[in-house]
Order: structure tokens, then sequence, then C-alpha cells
């Protein structure tokens, strides 16, 4: 789904971003910086902020045990 129609950024985009462990935690500023833009209108700033905090509260592959 596009989350910023400003710059074509859609969640997968963003939760990528988001799990990285070398942005932890992750704030809406690096996301844009990551993906090479700016924010433009806001906007999608409160969207992407939820997204990150989805994504930074799900357990990745590496500490789910078994």
């Amino acid at each position: 789904m596009i989350v910023c129609s400003c710059n074509i950024l859609s969640d997968q985009d963003i939760r990528a971003i988001a799990r990285d462990p070398s942005y932890v935690p992750p704030r809406v500023a690096e996301i844009y910086s990551r993906l090479g833009c700016n924010a433009e209108c806001g906007r999608c700033v409160r969207t992407i902020r939820e997204i990150i905090d989805e994504a930074t509260a799900l357990p990745t592959q590496e500490s789910v045990p078994g």
C-alpha cells in the first residue's frame, strides 16, 4: 500500500527499514533519508510512525525460538 503519495513510499519500504537493527529506534526522518527523499506535505508522518511502531513491536525470525 502506498503510504506517502508525494514520494511514492509503500508500507513495505517503511517496514524493511524499521526492522533494520542498525536503526533502533528508527525515526521518521531516518526512513525518508534511507529512501532518498524528504517529507513534502507531512500527511503521511503519523502513518509512518504507526508502521514503525508496529514493525518494531513484532519479533523477528532470529528472536523466535525454534
